[in-house]
C-alpha cells in the first residue's frame, strides 16, 4: 500500500506509481497512437477528406462519454468499496486479537507461560494464515511450531485457517476441562474465537467473488468501441493533432480501467492493496506484549 501525503501536489503528480501505470499501458497507447496514425493518413493523405467533404462532429461521442462514464464510476465505486470493506475486515481482525489476548491475559494464571505461550503463537500463526489463504496458499515458513504434533495436525489439510481455528478451540475446551477456566469465561471466549471464522469467511466471500463477468466485458467492449471510434470525430477538424487528443483520452479511460481491476481484490501484493503483511507484524507485536 502506498504512503503518500495528500496535501502535496508535486508528488503526487510525479510519483513513481504513474511511471508503473504509464509503463503497464504503453503498449495499448502505442497501438492506439499507431492506429490514429493509420486513420489520419489514410482520410487526409490518401482519401484527401477534409471538413468540407466529411462533417465530423463528436457530438456521438460526447452521448457515449456519459454513458461509459457513468459505467466506469460504477465500476470503480464497486472496486473501492470491496476495497474498503477489506479494510474493515482487517481492522476487525485486529480488534479480535487484541481482544481475545486481554481475556486470555486475565483469565489464565501468571505462572501459566505453558499455555500463554501456546495462545500466543497461534493466535499469530492464524493471523499468517489467513493473511496468506487469502493470496492463495500459505506460507509455511510463516508459521511457529506450538510442539511436536504442530505439523502433523496440519499435514494433508487444504484449509489452514480452519485447522488452526479449530486447534484454538480444542485448546480452550481443554482449559475448560480441566477448569483452569470457568464455564462463563469459555462463553466470553466464545465470541472471539467465532469472530475469526466470521472474518474469514467474509475475506473469502470478497475474494472469491469477483465483479460479474458480463459487466466487467462490456465495459472494456465500451471502451474499446469509444477509443477505436474516436478519431474519425476529430480527424478532419484537428488533422494529426487527433493522434495525442485520441492518446490521452484512451490513457484516462485505460487508467480508471486499471485502477478499478487492481483494488477490486485488496488481498494481493500490488500497489495500492492492503497492506495485510505490515497489520500481520502489527498484530505480532500486540499479542505478544500482552501474553507474554
Amino acid at each position: 500500500m502506498v504512503t503518500y501525503n495528500p496535501k502535496v501536489w508535486f508528488s503526487l503528480v510525479f510519483h513513481s506509481y504513474s511511471r508503473a501505470v504509464m509503463r503497464t499501458l504503453t503498449p495499448a497507447l502505442i497501438f492506439i497512437a499507431f492506429y490514429t496514425a493509420g486513420v489520419c493518413y489514410v482520410l487526409l493523405d490518401i482519401l484527401r477528406f477534409h471538413e468540407s467533404d466529411f462533417h465530423t462532429t463528436i457530438s456521438m461521442h460526447s452521448l457515449l462519454g456519459i454513458v461509459l462514464g457513468l459505467f466506469l464510476v460504477f465500476r470503480t465505486n464497486s472496486s473501492y468499496d470491496r476495497w474498503w470493506e477489506g479494510r474493515k475486515l482487517w481492522g476487525s481482525l485486529v480488534n479480535n486479537t487484541r481482544n481475545l489476548s486481554h481475556k486470555l491475559n486475565a483469565f489464565l494464571d501468571k505462572s501459566d507461560t505453558e499455555n500463554r505461550k501456546w495462545f500466543s503463537t497461534m493466535i499469530i500463526n492464524l493471523v499468517f494464515a489467513i493473511k496468506e489463504h487469502l493470496r492463495g496458499g500459505v506460507k509455511w515458513s510463516e508459521l511457529e511450531s506450538t510442539g511436536d504434533d504442530f505439523l502433523d495436525n496440519l499435514r494433508g489439510v487444504k484449509h489452514i485457517p480452519n485447522r488452526l481455528s479449530s486447534m484454538l478451540y480444542i485448546r480452550v475446551n481443554d482449559l475448560y476441562k480441566s477448569k483452569a477456566i470457568s464455564g462463563d469465561q469459555l462463553f466470553m471466549l466464545d465470541k472471539e474465537l467465532k469472530e475469526f471464522s466470521d472474518i474469514l469467511g467474509a475475506c473469502e466471500r470478497i475474494r472469491n467473488t469477483p465483479i460479474p463477468y458480463s459487466y466487467s466485458m462490456y465495459i472494456k467492449q465500451f471502451i474499446f468501441i469509444y477509443v477505436v471510434t474516436l478519431p474519425m470525430a476529430f480527424v478532419t477538424t484537428s488533422g494529426y493533432l487527433t493522434i495525442p487528443i485520441v492518446v490521452l483520452v484512451t490513457f484516462v479511460l485505460l487508467s480508471v480501467e486499471l485502477i478499478a481491476e487492481e483494488i477490486e481484490d485488496p488481498f494481493g501484493r500490488d500497489i495500492n492493496d492492503l497492506p495485510t503483511d505490515e497489520l500481520s507484524e502489527k498484530i505480532t507485536i500486540n499479542v505478544r506484549e500482552i501474553l507474554l
